[in-house]
């Protein structure tokens, strides 16, 4: 490692892999608590995208109330997401991560014995809470615990274990799907999704708080100086609030106008079954695994900020080719690769991004609610595309809002500077 005379660490390793031969035992054991927590808090999201054709059959509802539920999931994480990063700077990183992870488990598992949708969506707004808390704090959390010249590649290979909860999703509704009638099959989806509260055993035995963020709460207990919740809209730090949160709602929004509806536009205009559209949805899957980690290796290689730039702009070319061309099925699954990957991978750079904006006082805040409130805005896409999908095609629909999402990305990602490799410390 060396370091230039900004202060600025560059590495002198530059491999994907080189972070984690390199990590000491509570680096590994914090890499793994978070990116297995990642995954799972994916298994559970991705459920409802992937029984959302079954919900509207079973009972009547039509597409725009049926998206309406995963946008209050959303918006009503970006609540928990801003909460959750408020906690962390109160209570500690290690602490909110645990109740977070036990709260959307927990709410996943009422999900399966609910009896209309009225109930259902009450149990995913409550739910969303603690999903939306789980990134904040393990963001956080990663962000402080991994030295600077590793930053990017570790917390953006935390990242890919969201594709990974969302392949386990689409397996379990292989399974689920093949075994069972589909009046069954979803309610035991959601009981799946109980079993993230298992890490917190992990949690509690293995995961220590980071020595910075340790050190700053002391600090502030000593001198009765506890930051506002309302700190991160003041001063300088305004201006960095605003942009990271239009950087936030960008990815996020082009990201949940594709996935949350690619489902089920592969099984009505492109008429498969559910079993079918497995394979694609797989293609896919793969495109966004290895999205995320060829980002967690470009963000510390060119940087947070030019990643940023170039996956929107391949977001906003492959969702054109996916949704507007007239492609076979066949050539259909072949792009669901590059769509994962451009729709998924500047996600690597994010948590690292967002840690190194803001001071250690402010962090969890800061980002907590940055990220989630780019979560609550994206959160209306999937609402609206369903509803525009009433007067056009599925496919137009996501297309338009992918696309106006992903130029918001852009423009907010070039307004703000660059962050590679800046040392965190108590004080910053």
């Amino acid at each position: 490692m060396t370091t230039d005379s900004a202060g600025i660490v560059i590495p002198r390793d530059t491999s994907l892999g080189a972070f984690y031969r390199d990590m000491n035992t509570a680096e590994r054991r914090t890499f793994w608590a978070c990116a297995t927590g990642w995954a799972l808090d994916g298994m559970d999201f991705m459920i409802y995208p992937l029984v959302i054709g079954t919900i509207i059959k079973l009972w009547g509802v039509d597409a725009g109330l049926a998206g309406l539920a995963g946008t209050v999931t959303l918006l009503a994480s970006a609540i928990g997401g801003w909460i959750a990063g408020f906690l962390c700077d109160r209570i500690g990183r290690v602490r909110t991560l645990q109740i977070t992870i036990i709260w959307f488990s927990v709410f996943s598992l009422v999900c399966a014995f609910v009896q209309d949708f009225n109930q259902l969506l009450i149990a995913r707004a409550v739910l969303g809470l603690g999903f939306g808390g789980e990134w904040a704090a393990g963001a956080v959390l990663m962000g402080e615990t991994i030295r600077a010249e590793y930053r990017g590649r570790a917390v953006g290979s935390v990242q890919s274990g969201w594709a990974v909860g969302w392949g386990l999703a689409v397996l379990t509704q292989a399974v689920m799907f093949s075994l069972l009638p589909a009046e069954q099959a979803w309610r035991w989806m959601f009981a799946v999704g109980v079993l993230p509260a298992l890490l917190v055993f992990f949690l509690r035995r293995y995961v220590e708080e980071p020595t910075i963020a340790a050190q700053t709460r002391a600090r502030q207990h000593e001198s009765g100086d506890r930051p506002s919740i309302w700190e991160i809209f003041s001063g300088p730090i305004l201006k960095t609030t605003v942009l990271a949160s239009l950087v936030a709602t960008g990815c996020q929004g082009g990201y949940y106008a594709i996935t949350f509806w690619v489902p089920r536009f592969l099984t009505t205009e492109r008429h498969l079954s559910i079993v079918n559209s497995t394979g694609y949805l797989a293609a896919l899957i793969g495109g966004s695994f290895v999205g995320y980690l060829v980002g967690a290796w470009l963000a510390d290689r060119i940087g947070r900020r030019n990643l940023f730039l170039i996956f929107s702009l391949g977001a906003i070319a492959v969702v054109l080719v996916y949704t507007q061309m007239t492609l076979s099925n066949e050539v259909l699954w072949v792009i669901g690769f590059p769509l994962g990957f451009f729709a998924s991978g500047y996600f690597s750079g994010m948590g690292a991004f967002l840690t190194e904006l803001y001071p250690t006082r402010l962090r969890g805040s800061g980002q907590g609610f940055c990220y989630n409130f780019g979560r609550g805005i994206g959160a209306l896409f999937p609402f609206l595309v369903g509803h525009l999908s009433q007067t056009t095609t599925l496919a137009n629909a996501i297309a338009i809002f992918a696309v106006v999402a992903y130029a918001v990305f852009f423009l907010a990602a070039y307004a703000l500077p660059e962050t590679r490799g800046r040392i965190l410390s108590a004080d910053t």
